[in-house]
């Protein structure tokens, strides 16, 4: 039987890349660095309002998926909105409104759902009385759009260099959990298996094993039903990935397996001036959390 090896690791911290630099949540706290036109960094560290920090009853097994969700998007959208008017400033442009900015997140969010959960639903045939086989091809219809979305957007600039901020979170994050006291950063993976990339590759397939206890039902149920179940399986795919951050085991390591792979495409290797940012937003948050209040 396999062994459930336990990592010791200190208190989890991840994140995401921004416009020029990274986010970074600690226990208590969230910190953004971003490198300005003038090559130096800003940063800004603020108290974190996440539901479950806010409200600990909230932080219960499978419920607790859901709402780490929302928080993450909640905080995504303060980190982006942050750095994108860093580089208005720089540039002498207009700065977004928090409204404007948030119609368009919210209009990306449909066109997502659209693209992602209800399309594939709706362009897989019967195949077949049972629902086992076209709830399967249904999945991989799903997990060919994603990895073509990906394929697609990483041609532009843009993109390229958020996905390099992306691998720099990584490869700061997974030199702290190494535990030494000064890790050459650059040495370390930019891949981890409690990235959001790795959350979406499990959620398409917690998906699938979620729709074939449903069946396959006419389209327009079909479709209702995959939007009805989305925080069942957020709730599961969630608790995967914690236990895959804290355990070594085959199973876990199976289902986290294609996530790793998609990420070689969602990050790149980055240069030492992105990684001295994702260090100081990593510095930033720790010393924060430090704080007493903070």
């Amino acid at each position: 039987m396999a062994q459930q090896k336990e990592h010791k690791q200190p208190p989890a911290y991840g994140g995401q890349a921004v416009i020029e630099g990274v986010m970074i949540r600690g226990k208590s706290s969230v910190a953004t660095s971003c490198r300005r036109k003038d090559g130096s960094i800003t940063t800004q560290a603020r108290p974190l309002r996440a539901l479950l920090v806010r409200y600990p009853w909230l932080n219960r097994p499978l419920l607790r998926g859901t709402f780490a969700l929302w928080d993450a998007l909640s905080m995504g959208f303060g980190g982006l909105l942050w750095s994108a008017n860093l580089a208005l400033e720089d540039e002498g442009e207009q700065q977004l409104s928090r409204r404007g900015f948030a119609l368009t997140v919210a209009v990306a969010l449909l066109i997502g759902v659209l693209l992602f959960v209800l399309l594939p639903s709706l362009i897989t045939p019967r195949l077949g009385k049972s629902s086992l086989l076209p709830n399967l091809v249904e999945g991989l219809v799903r997990n060919g759009v994603f990895v073509l979305y990906v394929i697609i957007v990483m041609q532009l600039r843009d993109v390229q260099r958020l996905f390099a901020y992306h691998g720099a979170e990584h490869k700061v994050v997974n030199a702290f959990e190494s535990g030494s006291e000064h890790p050459v950063v650059e040495a370390y993976s930019r891949l981890h298996r409690r990235c959001g990339t790795t959350f979406i590759a499990v959620v398409i397939l917690v998906g699938i094993l979620v729709h074939m206890v449903m069946g396959w039902p006419v389209w327009y149920w079909r479709l209702l039903s995959r939007l009805a179940v989305l925080p069942v399986i957020a709730g599961i795919s969630y608790e995967i990935i914690r236990l895959a951050g804290r355990y070594d085991h085959p199973v876990l390591w199976a289902l986290v397996w294609p996530g790793l792979l998609v990420q070689r495409l969602t990050t790149r290797e980055p240069s030492p001036d992105m990684i001295e940012v994702a260090r100081s937003a990593l510095d930033a948050v720790r010393q924060a959390d430090a704080v007493p209040g903070g």
